[in-house]
């Protein structure tokens, strides 16, 4: 590192984590972040991956919270439309449920009040649920928009670039040990490589502890008490599954089997089920799904589509995150709020400390900023801009895509996923494919996605390993047919380009199929089958 003082140190790199060394970096400050794993590699996963105001809040009074996510949700669709994309949702609420129409269409009406809007008009959609779900009830349908971000991964590390370009210093596999105090003030951290061995000490005038479901692990470990703990963990686990004959184009919202909110959402060619919320204190970095969640999910999918009779081979794999949500012993899961909070230290010991409490995918944004002005670092709110029309997003992508064919010398379709995936970013990655034939391969051959994204997250995006770039830079191991074959290919290709040796690529794959199959749990383990 070029310094061992900082202004400020971000511990945990999540979308919290490096949305706030972004805006402190933009602030003029000299910004360290340390993550001990991978950028992205924690929650922020492993999460439903959609962009909210949240309408189930409404319920709980969150009106506030609502009115918050829903301005972020504008501002994430006007300024990453390349990856934050409109979302239609189809509310489906069968007889009996906890909610009846007129409370629905209230909270509809409200929702658009603080600022989703009026509905867009859908094209059968609606009737084409109704005769989908179960024929034997009087289901009611309705509708309302919301947004997406298929990968997140692809969000945080298009802003982590965004802070290494402001002046931040960025290092990942990175593990904390402590947050260092002298006379009651927090002075620095002592850390260690995780992956090269060693540790180092560093000293900062703020820390900011943002790393999510670790936040009292940390605070245990430097021996900052506080009067309670900061977080109650609570897992949501998800099923991937394989689309099946009358699953919907739209997003489904309804009631698990329980009564719970459930949600079914198209992703990445697939169709993603969750949530759960179940309480969970162990190790934020070794929670999976367990087999009662298995079960509950899937049988809440066929509740839903019973004439598909989805079969249990279509559920491909099953991942979870424990949400960092505050401490409230006495509430249900689905009652704690889903707002953040910033804890200072100041009365633990620990002066010049904030820990991050909460936090969502949405308004991350928002709570760095919040931070960043804690810690004294004006920050302007930024004019909220129209948010472009499908319409437009598709003609951006289109000149993007027939730019970065003619610039790199590569099929359409390659040029459309780079487009997709890096936006207007798209240009220097094509710049470099066009001088380096073995960059314009693909990564593997299922794949439109090519070799030049992987050199370009390795060299502009702090990408370490082979799992770094397949599971969150470039994340094509994500995709429903990815298989043995395709690691062995992404391997030798990547590598060979950065020059790995023999060895280095055989490990790298190894470490990489470990770390992809601790993350997408293959379903007939846990759940017995």
């Amino acid at each position: 590192m070029s310094s061992g003082h900082f202004d400020v140190i971000v511990v945990g790199g999540g979308i919290n984590g490096v949305a706030i060394a972004r805006e402190c970096a933009r602030g003029g400050k000299r910004v360290l972040i340390l993550e001990q794993n991978d950028f992205c590699s924690g929650a922020t996963s492993r999460s439903t991956r959609i962009i909210h105001g949240g309408l189930r809040y409404l319920a709980h009074g969150e009106f506030a919270l609502v009115r918050e996510a829903l301005r972020e949700r504008l501002r994430l669709r006007a300024e990453r439309s390349h990856l934050v994309r409109p979302l239609k949702f189809l509310l489906a609420v069968s007889p009996g449920a906890s909610h009846n129409a007129l409370a629905i269409r209230t909270g509809l009406w409200l929702y658009g009040a603080l600022g989703a809007g009026r509905p867009s008009a859908l094209n059968g959609e609606v009737d084409s649920l109704e005769r989908t779900l179960d024929a034997g009830q009087h289901w009611s349908v309705f509708h309302y928009d919301d947004a997406q971000c298929e990968f997140p991964e692809r969000l945080v590390a298009e802003w982590l670039r965004e802070a290494i370009e402001r002046g931040a210093e960025a290092r990942n596999h990175t593990h904390v040990l402590e947050v260092e105090k002298r006379d009651g003030r927090a002075t620095g951290v002592r850390a260690r490589n995780r992956l090269a061995g060693g540790e180092f000490n560093v000293s900062a005038d703020w820390i900011i502890n943002a790393s999510g479901p670790w936040a009292d692990l940390v605070c245990a470990a430097s021996d900052i008490r506080t009067p309670s703990p900061l977080l109650g963990g609570v897992r949501g686990s998800h099923l991937i599954v394989r689309r099946f004959s009358g699953a919907p184009e739209a997003a489904v919202y309804a009631e698990a089997v329980d009564g719970r909110p459930i949600f079914l959402v198209p992703w990445n060619g697939q169709l993603l089920v969750g949530s759960t919320e179940v309480r969970d204190h162990d190790d934020p970095g070794k929670t999976e799904p367990d087999s009662s969640e298995i079960d509950y999910l899937f049988a809440s999918l066929r509740r839903l589509f019973p004439g598909a009779r989805v079969p249990w081979s279509n559920v491909r794999a099953a991942f979870a995150g424990v949400r960092p949500l505050p401490y409230s012993p006495g509430d249900k899961p689905a009652a704690i709020t889903r707002r953040h909070f910033l804890r200072d230290h100041a009365d633990d010991g620990a002066q010049g400390m904030i820990s991050v409490i909460g936090g969502k995918l949405t308004t991350a944004a928002a709570l760095a900023r919040e931070c960043a002005r804690k810690i004294g670092i004006e920050v302007q709110e930024s004019a909220l801009a129209a948010a472009p029309s499908a319409l437009d997003i598709e003609s951006a992508l289109v000149g993007w895509s027939r730019a970065v064919a003619q610039r790199a010398g590569i099929a359409q379709a390659s040029a459309r996923a780079l487009a997709e995936w890096h936006g207007a970013g798209a240009a220097e990655i094509a710049q470099v494919a066009a001088m380096d034939e073995r960059q314009r391969e693909p990564i593997c051959d299922h794949s439109p996605h090519i070799v030049a994204e992987a050199v370009a997250a390795v060299r502009r995006e702090c990408a370490v390993t082979l799992a770094d770039i397949l599971l969150r830079r470039v994340p094509v191991a994500l995709n429903e047919c990815w298989g043995d074959e395709c690691s062995r290919a992404a391997a030798r290709r990547v590598g060979d380009v950065l020059g790995w040796s023999l060895s280095r690529i055989a490990r790298e794959r190894e470490s990489f199929e470990e770390e992809r199959a601790a993350f997408l749990r293959p379903v007939e383990a846990i759940a017995g089958r």
